[in-house]
């Protein structure tokens, strides 16, 4: 499991650049099963047997991610759940992303 699970999501004020591309890369090799977009956010779907599964995912992410203050776009669907991760007040990716993208997979896995 990638060290980032460890780590705090740290909450962003803006006037922060996004990061670079360069910068991007070492965070994502450590949570290869996200998709990287450009350079502006990271995604993944999980799958689930049904409804409720899905559902109950989408609220330990919700935790998740009102723990850390850090909150990703969900979509929940019939056994399916996709979710999408980048710091809207730079309107790119920050190590923030990468770190809640860790611990969501922790809960996933």
């Amino acid at each position: 499991m990638s060290e980032l699970a460890s780590k705090q999501c740290v909450p962003c004020r803006g006037g922060v650049p996004p990061l670079t591309a360069a910068e991007i890369h070492p965070l994502h090799n450590q949570v290869p099963s996200w998709t990287l977009v450009t350079t502006h956010h990271i995604e993944k779907v999980f799958n689930f047997p049904d409804f409720k599964t899905a559902l109950d995912f989408v609220n330990k992410v919700g935790a998740i991610a009102e723990e850390q203050a850090h909150h990703p776009d969900i979509g929940l669907s019939w056994g399916g759940v996709e979710i999408v991760i980048y710091t809207h007040k730079v309107n790119g990716l920050t190590e923030s992303d990468f770190i809640l993208a860790a611990k969501i997979d922790k809960i996933a896995a």
